[in-house]
């Protein structure tokens, strides 16, 4: 099995894969897989405590081609969202 270096920099992992923000974009996985989770930051309700994100969009894309979304969906809430996203995650890279 082939070794390849990781992008440098410090970014956030979560179970092995690296967990990018970048304004209101959450990118999910391995650029070298067959697909990685994006989730998209609609819009944010306010609170006592600042904004909190509201309205998500989840796909499931291929990073070769992002225009080829696997799956599409949206949830309330973050925790909701990433949840569902990591769902169909794993069943789109169990696929053969």
């Amino acid at each position: 099995m082939e070794t390849r270096a990781k992008v440098g920099g410090k970014y956030l992992e979560y179970k092995g894969k690296p967990l990018v923000r970048e304004g209101d974009t959450i990118c999910y996985g391995d650029m070298e897989d067959k697909c990685v989770l994006i989730l998209e930051i609609m819009s944010h309700k306010k609170t006592e405590n600042g904004e909190l994100p509201d309205k998500i969009l989840i796909q499931v894309v291929d990073p070769k081609n992002q225009a080829n979304i696997l799956r599409q969906g949206s949830k309330d809430g973050l925790f909701e969202a990433f949840n569902l996203g990591l769902i169909w995650l794993e069943h789109e890279l169990k696929k053969s």
